[in-house]
């Protein structure tokens, strides 16, 4: 099993359209025939047990004091997929619409500039059922996204891996979610809170029940806080800050940690690894053909993102022994491949002359 892993992920890497048995089979010249490989991804169900066993020598390799456990979800869309429990609808925050696709929740450890993915779980919506008003079959998850969110943390601190820091957007800043993060594993968090969220800032306005809403405060940029949350009994630093998008427009971001010492501009500074993981989800769907199975059973599109998040873990490898980037060096592979096709095209322009 672990030769075939190894092969087809080599293959998700290199190749640029679809991840077929038939293509790899192919690309072999039939030395693992298209049944085999269609067998490997039917087999055994790997998920984020298996993921860590294969990733975890190099984790050891590179973990240090400092290291950030990020969480965040990503959804790929598959249009025309047939419907089942991963591949289903999920709304998008950033379409601000639900889209077809597969929701994949992911935990890396990042490291100065080493990103490596330790866990992940995709949603499973298996739970069938029926609105009472438009009687139309729907389907939701029988685990919430924030019980995955703890128990991606718990696994990697179970594996005791090394990290100082936990980090994740506003979607994931659930009582539930600190309490667990600063009670039960005594680590450190720098999280996204939503603007509406109501805060107290102090105890004794705390405990009267005179909460404002975040939006409502009186910050300027880059200014902090100390804050309390209803029904959380430890303080909060809360930051405001500004930016700047793309196009121009400017946005608010709004964060809280436990970490009462640092200043605003220090938890700034780490909460800006946070955007290491958008890294990640651009490359698993780019560079690691994360998108690119058109498997129809459960079980083999499971294997496939595993495999995917496998070949994402090679390009991060190669790209610490190269000094390169992971778009860097599938570009370079797809440049050698059409180079090949050149000379091969021109092979058999003097194979016809001759």
């Amino acid at each position: 099993m672990n030769n075939l892993l190894d092969i087809y992920t080599d293959y998700l890497i290199i190749q640029n359209k679809y991840a077929t048995s038939t293509g790899l089979s192919d690309l072999v010249n039939g030395s693992i025939s298209h049944d085999k490989m269609t067998r490997f991804l039917n087999d055994r169900l790997l998920g984020s047990k298996e993921l860590w066993r294969y990733i975890k020598p190099e984790v050891r390799s590179v973990e240090r004091e400092g290291g950030a456990l990020i969480l965040d979800d990503s959804i790929e869309e598959k249009p025309y997929t047939d419907e089942n429990e991963i591949m289903c609808w999920h709304y998008s925050h950033a379409k601000g619409m639900h889209v077809k696709g597969v929701n994949l929740l992911s935990c890396i450890v990042q490291y100065e500039d080493t990103s490596l993915p330790i866990g992940y779980e995709i949603v499973h919506k298996d739970v069938s059922f029926s609105e009472i008003e438009t009687k139309k079959v729907k389907r939701k998850s029988s685990v919430t996204k924030n019980e995955h969110f703890r128990n991606l943390i718990s696994q990697a601190y179970s594996n005791k891996v090394l990290f100082d820091w936990v980090l994740a957007d506003n979607w994931f800043g659930a009582k539930e979610n600190l309490e667990y993060i600063n009670n039960v594993i005594k680590k450190k968090f720098i999280i996204g809170i939503k603007s509406n969220r109501t805060v107290a800032l102090s105890e004794n306005e705390k405990l009267k029940g005179d909460f404002t809403k975040v939006s409502k405060l009186d910050l300027e940029d880059g200014q902090s806080i100390k804050i309390w949350i209803k029904g959380i009994d430890f303080a909060l630093q809360l930051i405001k800050k500004i930016f700047t998008n793309e196009d121009g427009s400017t946005g608010v971001l709004y964060i809280i940690s436990n970490d009462l010492e640092h200043n605003a501009d220090h938890l700034y500074m780490i909460y800006q690894k946070r955007w290491k993981i958008e890294l990640y989800h651009k490359s698993i769907k780019q560079n690691a053909s994360l998108a690119a199975s058109p498997t129809k059973r459960v079980i083999s599109q499971a294997n496939h993102i595993f495999s995917s998040l496998v070949a994402f873990c090679k390009l991060e490898l190669l790209k610490i022994k190269t000094a390169t980037n992971h778009f860097a060096m599938k570009h370079l592979l797809l440049l050698k491949a059409n180079q090949a096709a050149f000379l091969e095209l021109n092979n058999l322009r003097n194979l016809h002359r001759a």
